[in-house]
């Protein structure tokens, strides 16, 4: 029988999974496109788009459930802020996963991870912005 198989473990426990996907998760929302492998990306594909549908709800409830499941108060206030503006007339399929081939060292395969109507200049701001702060200082 094939009950109880509602997702992939992906070789991992249970607690490194959740962290895995809980730092997938705030990277995606923070970058809004990521590379991972395949099994990754359609595992966090479910994951995010649940998250985006608590920021479309918005509401102190919603907060707190997004809050407990990413790791940065940064990512729960961009998720709420910008992307929950953002999707608000779409009635879900918020994230896309693209094939990208195979990993050189091991041919896993690979996937590009992307929110649909993303922004383009939001992957790597926060390096950007860390960087010419660190410049501005010496």
């Amino acid at each position: 029988m094939n009950h109880g198989n509602g997702y992939r473990r992906l070789n991992r426990t249970h607690a490194h999974r959740k962290a895995l996907f809980a730092n997938m998760a705030g990277s995606l929302i923070e970058h809004e496109q990521i590379r991972t492998t395949l099994p990754k990306a359609k595992e966090l594909k479910r994951i995010i788009d649940k998250l985006v549908t608590l920021g479309k709800r918005g509401d102190l409830h919603a907060r707190r459930l997004a809050a407990a499941e990413l790791k940065q108060d940064a990512h729960v206030a961009k998720l709420f802020s910008v992307l929950g503006p953002r999707y608000k007339d779409r009635q879900g399929g918020y994230s896309r996963v693209l094939k990208a081939g195979f990993r050189y060292g091991d041919m896993a395969p690979m996937a590009v991870i992307e929110l649909v109507d993303r922004d383009p200049e939001a992957k790597g701001a926060t390096d950007r912005a860390r960087v010419a702060a660190e410049e501005a200082a010496e």
